[in-house]
């Protein structure tokens, strides 16, 4: 059911929930399913940055791009196909219609649920007071803010939309550019030069840190350098962007030392920050660093009766994250008492091509935080995986484990690495030493395998070669 009321009466739920993203709409349907009463407000459409402007319609051009990659390759198969040309309208219908159907799931399943939407922007005006179009919309047991997050750009950078955008315009690009550079070498960054050098475009990516996805282990990130110089697709790490000038035939970008790399559009890749100003955090006393609203382990904030989930609470800026910590705070205001959620335990996965995925603690940090001597690693190549041959990837396992313990890191580069992080995941999360995971029978021929062959060998029965 929809609310799209002017001003009235007060009304009154259990639950009056901030946001309609991934985190928002979790909380909704579980409270619901719990029976409580929900209101969800969203100015937008339901399904947030993730459903329309994120990790669905970005990993749809990513599959166009492999089937591109596989028409354009497919000699080596011994199929004979050719590569034509891309067609935008096609590739964004399809994309299109992905989100839609997905949007009109969403949708049924809200109303299904009898949870009130409500249509407009939001906006906190006491502990458990959420204002609509001046109607105040009442939460008898918690006011939940899930109002998720922008791109970001830096200073003095500004985003027109048409030679510079973001990962949002670049979602409604009705031609594939002939050139771009794409500032930031993060998750978005590496997924968008992966895209558009898939449809022929000339990329050029520019990292002020020492090396692409630096998030992750510095073996994958080595991995995927040598993988993106093989593609074509150039990039400059350790070099901070400084200024972009408009041109006829698009942009000139000076990075740091006096370059000028020129195309036709420069994407801003350079983050997320969280929606929160104008929102009334502030005025209610919700503690807030640099636009972050801070929670303790259980999701709260300071203000008694006032929740944060998602983008908005500092950590890992994934839609799956927010989804748990939806689910969370519902079953925390049902009286559940669930267990706090181990922010360690959140996959990783960047979908270019290679895939990169992790879980757990990079080699570096698990060294730092356990001493350097304390702790072991091993690197099992795709090479000796027979389903990696037949798909013609290469990458690796990684696994980090403290000596004689558990294994406290697992890095995939490769192929469908998205695929295989959730049994990394549960190895992860269980505290799982190798000599647990090395009898566990894993199918043939599966990269899944790979998992199960890296565990042979750190338990100390490699069967197949390794590093």
């Amino acid at each position: 059911m929809t609310d799209t009321s002017g001003a009235g009466g007060d009304q009154q739920f259990d639950i009056v929930i901030l946001g309609a993203g991934s985190g928002g709409y979790a909380c909704a349907l579980r409270a619901a399913q719990l029976g409580l009463s929900v209101a969800l407000v969203e100015k937008g459409k339901l399904g947030g940055t993730c459903l329309h402007v994120g990790c669905i319609p970005t990993k749809a051009l990513l599959h166009a791009a492999e089937v591109a990659d596989s028409a354009r390759e497919s000699e080596q198969f011994g199929v004979n196909a050719t590569f034509e040309s891309i067609d935008m309208g096609g590739v964004n219908k399809y994309k299109d219609g992905v989100v839609s159907r997905l949007f009109k799931g969403l949708t049924g399943l809200i109303k299904g649920r009898g949870i009130t939407v409500i249509e407009g922007e939001g906006r906190l005006t006491g502990p458990r007071t959420v204002e609509v179009n001046g109607t105040p919309y009442t939460a008898a047991k918690a006011v939940v803010l899930a109002s998720g997050s922008y791109s970001k750009s830096l200073p003095g950078l500004d985003v027109d939309g048409q030679k510079v955008i973001t990962s949002e315009h670049a979602l409604q690009l009705d031609h594939v550019p002939a050139s771009a550079v794409v500032l930031g070498g993060g998750v978005i960054g590496c997924e968008f030069a992966s895209v558009w050098k898939s449809f022929g475009a000339d990329v050029t990516i520019v990292e002020a840190l020492p090396r692409l996805v630096p998030l992750e282990d510095e073996a994958v990130s080595k991995t995927l350098e040598r993988s993106f110089r093989k593609r074509g697709i150039g990039f400059r790490t350790g070099t901070p962007f400084e200024s972009v000038e408009h041109t006829d035939q698009g942009v000139k970008v000076t990075v740091q030392g006096g370059d000028v790399i020129e195309a036709e559009v420069l994407l801003v890749a350079v983050g997320r920050g969280p929606t929160t100003q104008g929102l009334g955090y502030d005025e209610q006393g919700v503690s807030m660093d640099r636009g972050f609203v801070l929670t303790d382990d259980r999701l709260r904030t300071n203000v008694d009766g006032v929740y944060a989930v998602g983008d908005i609470v500092p950590g890992l800026q994934l839609a799956h994250r927010g989804f748990q910590q939806g689910i969370f705070v519902a079953e925390e205001v049902a009286g559940l008492e669930p267990a706090p959620i181990d922010e360690s335990t959140v996959p990783r996965v960047t979908y270019c091509d290679p895939e990169v995925a992790s879980v757990g603690l990079t080699e570096a940090a698990a060294q730092e935080r356990y001493g350097a001597d304390a702790v072991e690693s091993l690197t099992y190549d795709l090479g000796g995986n027979g389903k990696s041959q037949i798909l013609k990837t290469q990458g690796f396992v990684k696994l980090v484990r403290t000596k004689d313990g558990p294994v406290v890191g697992v890095h995939i580069i490769g192929a469908r690495a998205g695929e295989l992080i959730g049994e990394a995941q549960l190895i992860y999360a269980w505290e799982a030493h190798p000599e647990d995971v090395a009898p566990l029978v894993h199918a043939h021929p599966t990269q899944n395998e790979a998992l199960g062959e890296a565990h042979l060998a750190l338990a100390g029965k490699p069967l197949h070669a390794h590093s």
